[in-house]
């Protein structure tokens, strides 16, 4: 009791904080501090409706049902569903970082599917600014008149985000460029609805004790940060440039350092389509699959080899270029938000990867206690690679009717509580790995091409990244006999996974086979089959 009698006092006390905070940080040289202070308190206030909504939802929808009962899982499905409409909406109206944050949420393949294929249409969602209001910020920014600064400008943004917009210029040299520029007060609103957005995890967490999800609040949190600052965004690039600097595949947009501050990147300007727009790959005769795998050694290579991650892998960030004859360049864009992996967590993780291809059950759960998940490590396979830690299908293939039926029982006995206890407890690390991934795996599932493509990827710069400390340890003096074992050691990996890839191609011409057959003895039972002479 005393908790509910709690709540609606955390509520008023934030709307309050809000308030104070909304006139603390807005402006009132210009006279427009109150109209401002106004908008943040309608923001805070809507946001803490929204969300008492959904906790009253919660607690009475679900009362008097037995977790883990037909009636509960239903039940919580449709709670989930509601709850995500009415998180939707939120995100809608009050946009800038409620988008982003939404956006955060439904790229974790964590929480309830509800949850992410409601939110997930925020991907595309943005409402550009005045061509007015960005060309102040331009102006003031580099004291100059625009015309000054720019032979040409395109008043009409050629892309929107949820913080900034970007718009094509022609410096006066006819270099075309790329300007991304904040949305102005953006920094300042930022702060209301983090303090908003924190006051009512912390509000959800006493009501309900089990759900705890501080860690991803701090995770968004320190991404929002990074994004805010475009000077780390354009110091990202450069470093993600000189990582790949000799792989042909992989184009990264030159900085034009003089004209980039902390409200305004100045890129090259280059072409391309989305790395899953299926259409323009067909047109222009670029295999589908060449660009998964590339892209997938691409983001193989940041995670297990450099440990420097760009976090936002999303299809709008990453262009192909036709390069001519099939041949093409991955543009990989807006490099605000990058993790660097701490150099254990990066070695552990490369472990994980092999023990998750050679189905090593024991050196899985040792990790998943080094990771500090606990009991918790048996559901890693299932998280990367689809099957259980027990799993006897091959890797790759699809599982046998009984493990399927197996993971749903075991699934259906999970609470919310297990999944929050679970993020909380795994590695800062692991949730930009687990965000990473998650959005790669729906590119990889738009361009339609076999798991295991992405598999022996992971698997084989896991291998190299082990071989990167490997030689760190010992120094240059084994590094021949080193690189001969990674090669060894990476042949008995491929070969696993092109085994598993061959028993797919097996598995599908059976059943293209089993199919014709039932077809042509279901024709001749009707009397209606002839063959052709």
């Amino acid at each position: 009791m005393l908790r509910r009698r709690r709540a609606p006092l955390l509520l008023a006390a934030g709307a309050g904080v809000a308030l104070a905070a909304s006139f603390a940080a807005s402006p009132s040289a210009d006279g427009r501090g109150a109209p401002s202070a106004l908008h943040g308190v309608a923001r805070s206030s809507r946001a803490m409706y929204t969300i008492g909504f959904v906790i009253v939802d919660y607690k009475y929808s679900l009362r008097g049902l037995a977790p883990g009962s037909a009636d509960y899982r239903v039940k919580l499905s449709e709670v989930h569903l509601r709850s995500a409409k009415k998180l939707l909406k939120l995100c809608e109206v009050n946009r800038g970082f409620y988008v982003k944050a939404g956006q955060f949420v439904s790229s974790l393949r964590q929480v309830p599917k509800e949850y992410v294929s409601t939110l997930s249409c925020l991907q595309d969602q943005a409402t550009p600014c005045k061509f007015q209001d960005i060309k102040i910020v331009i102006e003031q920014t580099f004291g100059k008149d625009l015309h000054d600064i720019f032979l040409d400008f395109d008043e009409h943004p050629i892309a929107a985000a949820s913080i900034a917009q970007v718009h094509r210029g022609r410096l006066n040299n006819n270099q075309e460029v790329a300007v991304k520029v904040q949305y102005p007060g953006l920094e300042r609103r930022m702060k209301l609805d983090i303090m908003t957005i924190s006051l009512l995890s912390k509000s959800v967490s006493l009501i309900f004790p089990d759900y705890r999800f501080e860690k991803i609040l701090l995770e968004f949190e320190r991404t929002m940060s990074m994004e805010l600052d475009f000077t780390k965004e354009a110091s990202n690039s450069k470093r993600t440039a000189s990582c790949f600097r000799k792989n042909n595949v992989v184009k990264v947009p030159r900085i034009f350092q003089e004209l980039t501050t902390k409200e305004i990147l100045t890129m090259e300007f280059c072409y391309g389509h989305k790395v899953d727009d299926l259409d323009f790959l067909r047109k222009a005769n670029i295999s589908p699959t060449k660009v998964a795998k590339a892209l997938i050694e691409l983001f193989g290579e940041m995670i297990f080899v450099h440990g420097f991650v760009h976090g936002d892998p999303h299809p709008g960030n990453i262009l192909v270029s036709p390069q001519g004859q099939g041949r093409f360049s991955l543009v990989l864009l807006d490099h605000g938000i990058y993790k660097e992996l701490d150099p254990k967590f990066r070695v552990d993780y490369c472990k994980l990867w092999k023990a998750l291809i050679l189905l090593d059950a024991q050196k899985i759960l040792e990790l998943g206690e080094q990771f500090g998940v606990g009991k918790y490590a048996k559901y890693f396979p299932l998280i990367f690679t689809g099957r259980t830690i027990d799993s006897k299908s091959a890797l790759g293939t699809q599982i046998s009717g009984e493990e399927k039926m197996r993971i749903k029982q075991d699934l259906s006995s999970l609470g919310m509580d297990d999944i929050s206890s679970f993020m909380e407890s795994l590695p800062p690390d692991f949730l930009v790995i687990l965000r990473t991934d998650g959005l790669l795996r729906s590119i990889l599932g738009n361009l339609g091409v076999p798991r295991h493509v992405r598999l022996l990827a992971y698997a084989k710069s896991a291998i190299y990244g082990l071989e990167k400390h490997s030689i760190s340890e010992s120094g240059s003096i084994n590094h021949i006999s080193l690189r001969v074992k990674t090669n060894i050691s990476y042949f008995h990996l491929r070969t696993r996974v092109g085994l598993a890839g061959l028993l797919v191609q097996f598995n599908d011409c059976k059943h293209k086979v089993m199919d014709k057959l039932r077809w042509i003895l279901w024709r001749i039972s009707l009397g209606w089959y002839r063959p052709l002479m």
